[in-house]
């Protein structure tokens, strides 16, 4: 009958819509063994500040969630496993007239899905660089900055957001473009765009964890259906990614007021059944879900000597 009412009516079957991640995660983590539930952020209402003169005639930064390839740490390229030793737990900054080779190794973006071998899909640096010689902004600010992944809630708000806005006025920014990988990134890169926007300066967030970010409260909200690790358009497409920044550039100069969420009309692919895949525990076998507990307590501690070197 469902299928007779989509070949009837055309609906889309009921996986192919935005993946639930807040109810994957609890559920994934509950599976492998952790038992309290995580506390995702929540909140019903969002700061907004208006751009202030035309796009055209305004610096604009990018805050991004990849971190900068390190080569003592293990693998960081395209299919590597996740790995906890390549996170880093302060912001960091980076000069936007060079070349960068950012990573997201140290995440948990889409590893099924996500080739991982075209920085440009979480890094739109170029695309920026193309919209400034275009005359579409006025210029790409002198630095983006790195904003940890860090699951706390406090220490994100109280320490990275606080320290992000600090260099963006620093470098008299008119325009913000946050660009996150895995879900907590998303969660993350809310909480600093919120804080942002907060102090007086406008934000777009460019995201594929449509759940997270709703949830948390922002004042614009790009939404690509893209599998983590591609909110910034498609792998070695450059037409998709010209397209993808275009979006969140007129959702920055056209939103009337706070939580608008606009959807890039670029499909993944035709059927949607990667949708599945991220973190369904339904797919996974008991074998499967020991594994993942035992590797991740081996990421953890990997990663504890930058939690211990950042405390110091």
């Amino acid at each position: 009958m469902d299928q007779d009412l989509d070949s009837m009516f055309g609906f889309a079957p009921d996986h192919d819509s935005p993946i639930p991640y807040m109810q994957r995660t609890r559920e994934y983590y509950k599976a492998i063994g952790y038992t309290t539930p995580y506390r995702w952020a929540h909140y019903r209402q969002a700061p907004f500040t208006a751009m202030k003169k035309p796009l055209s005639q305004c610096n604009i930064a990018i805050v991004t969630t990849a971190a900068p390839y390190q080569p003592d740490k293990g693998d960081q390229g395209p299919g590597a496993a996740y790995n906890g030793s390549a996170k880093y737990y302060e912001v960091y900054s980076g000069d936007t007239s060079q070349d960068h080779d950012l990573r997201i190794s140290h995440i948990g973006y889409d590893r099924v899905h996500t080739t991982a071998t075209d920085c440009n899909t979480w890094f739109p640096l170029p695309a920026l660089r193309r919209a400034a010689a275009a005359g579409r902004i006025g210029k790409v600010a002198a630095r983006f900055h790195g904003a940890p992944t860090n699951r706390s809630h406090r220490v994100t708000i109280e320490t990275d957001a606080p320290e992000i806005l600090a260099r963006i006025r620093e470098d008299d920014v008119d325009g913000v473009i946050v660009v996150p990988n895995c879900p907590v990134c998303h969660q993350t890169s809310s909480l600093v765009a919120r804080h942002i926007e907060a102090n007086g300066i406008p934000t777009v967030l460019m995201g594929c964890a449509k759940d997270i970010v709703e949830h948390a409260a922002v004042a614009r909200f790009l939404f690509s259906d893209f599998p983590l690790g591609n909110s910034a358009g498609k792998p070695h497409d450059v037409a998709s990614q010209e397209q993808t920044l275009e979006l969140a550039l007129r959702l920055l100069e056209s939103a009337i007021g706070p939580q608008t969420t606009m959807q890039n009309p670029i499909r993944w692919n035709a059927d949607g059944l990667w949708k599945l895949d991220y973190s369904n525990v339904d797919q996974l076998s008991a074998e499967e879900l020991k594994r993942r507990r035992e590797e991740f307590d081996r990421q953890k501690e990997l990663a504890r000597p930058n939690r211990v070197e950042k405390a110091a």
